[in-house]
Formats: C-alpha cells, structure tokens, sequence
C-alpha cells in the first residue's frame, strides 16, 4: 500500500511528481492488449458528430500526444491539467497522458475561471490541454508558466518511439481527481494505477465484453468517468460521449440509447430518478445500468423493474478516495422484496469493508458504525496534504490493513449487505456531486459581503436544493443575497451556488451558544408555506397547465406567473422532468434550456402556446 508520503512527494522545480515501486499491470499496458488483439475493432464513438476511432487510431494518436507531452518536459509522476468536455479528444487525451507516463488531472469545464486556476496552481500541473477554442478568458487566468496545449488532430504514423519503454504501473498515479474540502479549499485524491487495476480487471459488479457499448455521461471530473472509460478500453469495447438529458429532449435521448446499441451506462442517481419517471423503458435495451451518488429511491427503482428492465440494474456505491466504487447491490424483484431502503450492498472485488466505532473496533452485526474501506482499491492520499491524509487513510488494528475512513454510517443488514444511515460530518451528495458545506460557507465569508454564512441542503432526490443564510457585513448593501450570488458564481460549480438565501437581522442562538441551524431551517420552512401566487395570474389555461406540472415536479406552489424556473429552485435535472411532461401534454418540441432560459413561467406558457399554434 501507498503512504502519505507519496501523496507529498514533490520537485520544487517542476511542480508535483510521484515515484514508487510499480506492482502489476498498468493501464497503458491493459489498452495496449487489446489494441494487439483487436485493431480495428470500435474504440471511441461521438453519436453526435459521427466521429471515431478504432484501437489502433487511438493508441497513435495517444502517442502522438505522448511525445508533444515529452517534448514539453513532462516526465513520469507529473501532472498534466485535462480541460476537456467528454468526447473523442478527451479519451485520446486521458490515454496519451497516460501512455507519457505522467497522470491527468481532469477540470470540471464549467466551473468558473478563478477556481479551474486555482486547483492547477494548487496542483503544480505546468501544462493543460484543452480545446483550441476554449474560452480565452478561462486561459487568460491560469497561474503564470502553464503551457496550454490541444490534442493532435493529424492521423498516420508517429515519426518517432510515442512513449517510454516502460509503461506506469503499481502505486505509479494515474489520475488526480479534486473534491470538495471543509477547509474552503477542494483537495485532490491522489489515485494510483493499482486501484483503477482492480476496479477494471475481472469486476463483479459490472461485466464489460468486446463489442460492448459503454455510455460516457459523466462530467469529466466525475470520477465515475474512470469506469466509462478505462472498464471499457481494458475489455475491448467502445466509449460512446453521451449528450446530457438537458441537452437534448427526453425522447430524443431515449431513442439514442437504442440506436447507439448502449450495452452498459453509469448514472448519477437524480439522473436515474428522473428518467425513471418519465421514461422507465428507455432502459430496456442495456445489459449493464450502475447507479450511484446518492440514496438510491425504492419506487422509481421498482418501476423500472416494472417495465423493460435492463439485464442488470446494479446500485453501486463508493467515494472518491476508493476510485469510484467499493461496494454494490443488484437489484431486482426478488432482491427487492420486502425491503425499505436500498442497501449498497457486498464489497467489490479485492475490496475489503470494515463497519468501525470511533476506535477503530468492529461494531456487532446490525449496529450502527462508520464505514472504512481497503483493498488495492483505496488512494494514495491528498495531495499535499500530509495531515488530512493521515487523519482519513488509517490502519485498522485488527487486521493492519490501510483503512479509508469514509465518515459514512451504515449498519449490517439480513443477507450481510450494508444499508447507509447517514454522515458522521456536514458532507453532502446534490444531483451526484459531493459538497462539503463547511467550503461555500468559508468562501462566502471571505467575499467581506457577511460576518457569518450558514448553508444547509433541504428536500431530497432532484428536488433538492442548497439553502443559504447570511448576516450581513456592516456597510452592506441592501441586496447582499444578489451582490453574494454574484460574487460565488465566480469562485464556485453552479452545483454549490445555493437556490434560496435568507437574510438575517439577527443570529439565532441555542442553549449552547451556538448557531441554531434548526432554527433557521424552520424559518425557511415557514417561508415556504405562504402562497404569493396572487402577485400574478394563471387564468390563461396553458400557464395553469404548466404551472400544475411545475407544482408536482418541484413539489411546492408557492411561484407566481412572474417568477423563473431557477429563481424558485429549479435545477438542469428538474427542466429534464417539466420539458419531458410539458411535450407529453402538448405534443410539442420542448427541450430542458427552454425551461431553464425562459425568463418567466409567463413567458414559458406564451412560448408553449405559440408551439401549440
């Protein structure tokens, strides 16, 4: 196992670099097989654009991108920025870094400018690859010295050797991911080439064979997008760039899952709810569905199984610092029956689970403790983080095994399977991704704009939302809620700007002394029960239609026809659900940017009607 050494080691001169007696296959070598076996068989396929590249394209053009990588100086254990969105490029890129012997870090290519450069500088990556097109003032902000590059575009043969004899391997890093941090700052997860081995090489929670179709609908920085892309290149399938279901209308994504032939896809769990809803069929054709990233809902789950299932529909779970997943539960009728919550399941293979007491003791069967996980599969640790990596990567003293401590409560169910209860800490899962509350908190009050912040997450599924409140820095203006939204937008993910902000006049206090966040959250519950909805009109029939559908999608009325779909918490994954039941109504062309852009539910009724026409 990795040390919090390795997680630290680092070249003054040339940022982060990383070096450990490698242990097994690589990845390189992995891809590299089949690239032998198989040539000319499908590697990467863009449904949109029509673009492709068979194996042996793609490893050229990967080692075309590993000796531009050379030739810039990056050496084996660097870290090389990857700002692409999914696509062809992005596979080529992942790999071609890879194939250089050097580790990706992937950006999330809609985050602001200002966090994007401050996780490269915070990284020590000296170069980043992104789109040649990409957004000159996302490039203009990055630290001094870093050298942006695009992936090759030319085909034909290298001139030249397009990687080092010898491939990464073992603790060797592969890739490193940033989450969330409680301290205001993301951290990076440090993951070596040992882990993704064992979460792609005889997986027994996800069989991927040659010929297979894997869908890629994660955001790049997701790190489930480890599964998508290198499960399938190590078994001889192909990597399908998926649009989003806010991109395209929900039928319309339905029918590329058929004609695209998608064997297998990974799914943030509000992602499955929604479709599930509203098209439970769309799955029928799949051998393969995970589903991952928060409480999996036993209804929609159900309803699904209750239509064209696919072969397998698998919850899958496990944090970043075990490379995407750890433990896993198929789903079906049978498994199903009688249950009220859906376990996450039995462990991976060559994962090892631990359900511990604050001292590291096994907890008896049933009871309630924390959950710790080993196996090849856990992270070298934080990025220059020595103290937080020693804090959470632990050994257990029975077995002296190097343990993760995930801060997730579970308990032993009938059968063995693990069922979660909750969190140790004030970290949270919204639509998929992982938020420390604690960052937006530290990052508000570093605007000057407050004293104090305090950011809570109300409702559940894709209904729910982040919900802020502030007590103004002396001085402020009257419309610190806006001046703040603002000023976070340009340091934080759309994901972590919270929906609802609630000034306070006062802080309100409990018996200890402390914030009493119960308090406000019975505040913004009570806000909510008032109705306005007499500050505009819905006697037009078709606003009273979509006001009705938005009354069962978000769950709440309290909107007037003025009001805009985000301005009340409406989300990219709810416009899925609205645009979807709107088309259902009407028979019109309705996508989820309409819902989102419409600049009124007024003004989204006239453009529903004028489709009508």
């Amino acid at each position: 196992m990795g040390s919090a050494e390795h997680a630290t080691r680092t070249k003054p001169a040339r940022g982060n670099s990383f070096s450990a007696p490698a242990s097994g296959k690589g990845i390189a070598t992995l891809v590299e097989e089949w690239v032998e076996r198989g040539p000319e068989a499908c590697a990467v396929r863009e449904p949109l654009t029509g673009r492709s590249m068979n194996y042996r394209e793609l490893w050229l053009q990967a080692g075309r991108l590993a000796e531009v990588l050379a030739a810039e100086e990056v050496r084996p254990g660097d870290l090389v920025a990857v700002d692409l969105p999914r696509s062809l490029d992005l596979v080529v890129a992942f790999l071609g870094v890879v194939r250089a012997r050097a580790a990706y870090l992937p950006l999330d290519v809609h985050a602001p400018a200002e966090r994007i450069a401050g996780i490269v500088e915070e990284s020590g990556s000296r170069v980043l690859i992104c789109a040649p097109s990409a957004e000159a003032g996302r490039r203009a902000r990055l630290p001094s010295g870093v050298r942006v590059l695009s992936v090759p575009q030319e085909r034909g043969e290298p001139d030249s050797p397009s990687a080092p004899a010898e491939a990464a391997a073992g603790e060797d890093p592969i890739y490193v991911t940033y989450t969330s941090g409680s301290t205001g700052r993301p951290k990076g997860v440090v993951i070596p080439h040992r882990a993704v081995n064992r979460l792609v090489v005889e997986p027994n929670y996800c069989t991927i064979e040659p010929g297979d179709r894997v869908a890629n609908t994660c955001n790049p920085a997701f790190d489930v997008t480890t599964c998508e892309i290198w499960s399938t290149l190590t078994s001889g399938g192909t990597v399908v760039p998926f649009p989003l279901l806010t991109d395209v209308t929900m039928n319309a994504w339905a029918d590329l899952v058929r004609t695209e032939e998608i064997t297998t896809m990974f799914l943030t769990t509000s992602l499955f709810h929604t479709v599930a809803w509203e098209r439970p069929d769309a799955f029928g054709s799949m051998k393969n569905l995970v589903v991952g990233g928060e409480q999996l809902d036993l209804a929609a789950v159900r309803r699904v199984l209750a239509a064209r299932p696919p072969t397998r529909l698998v919850n899958g779970y496990g944090p970043t610092e075990a490379t995407a997943f750890a433990t896993f539960f198929e789903c079906t009728v049978e498994s199903l029956a009688g249950v009220e919550r859906i376990p996450i399941g039995h462990a991976l293979q060559k994962t090892t689970v631990h359900v511990l007491d604050e001292d590291l003791n096994p907890v008896p069967a049933g009871e309630t403790g924390e959950l710790c996980l080993g196996g090849p599969g856990v992270a070298t640790g934080y990025l220059n983080r020595p103290e937080l990596t020693a804090e959470r990567f632990v050994i257990e003293p029975s077995t002296g095994e190097r343990v993760y401590r995930t801060g997730d409560l579970v308990r032993e169910v009938a059968g063995g399977a693990l069922e979660m209860l909750g969190r140790k800490d004030r970290q949270i899962k919204l639509r998929g991704f992982r938020i420390e509350l604690e960052e937006i908190e530290r990052v508000a009050v570093s605007t000057g704009l407050v004293d104090a912040a305090f950011v809570e997450k109300v409702g559940a599924g894709a209904s729910a939302e982040l919900v802020a409140f502030l007590l103004p820095a002396k001085g402020t203006g009257e419309d610190v809620a806006g001046a703040l939204a603002a000023g976070l937008a340009g340091k934080l993910p759309g994901y972590m700007i919270p929906a609802h902000w609630h000034v306070l006049s006062e802080l309100p206090v409990g018996a200890t002394g402390k914030a009493d966040r119960a308090r406000m959250l019975a505040l913004f519950a009570e806000a909510g029960r008032e109705d306005p909805a007499e500050t505009g009109s819905f006697d037009d029939p078709v606003l009273a239609q979509v006001k009705g559908i938005l009354r069962d999608v978000l769950g709440r009325s309290n909107f007037s026809a003025a009001d805009n779909f985000l301005d009340i918490g409406g989300n990219s994954v709810l416009a899925v659900q609205v645009a979807s039941r709107i088309q259902q109504r009407y028979a019109v062309p309705l996508e989820p940017a309409d819902v989102l852009l419409a600049e009124s539910f007024d003004a989204l009724a006239v453009h529903v009607r004028s489709a009508v026409s």
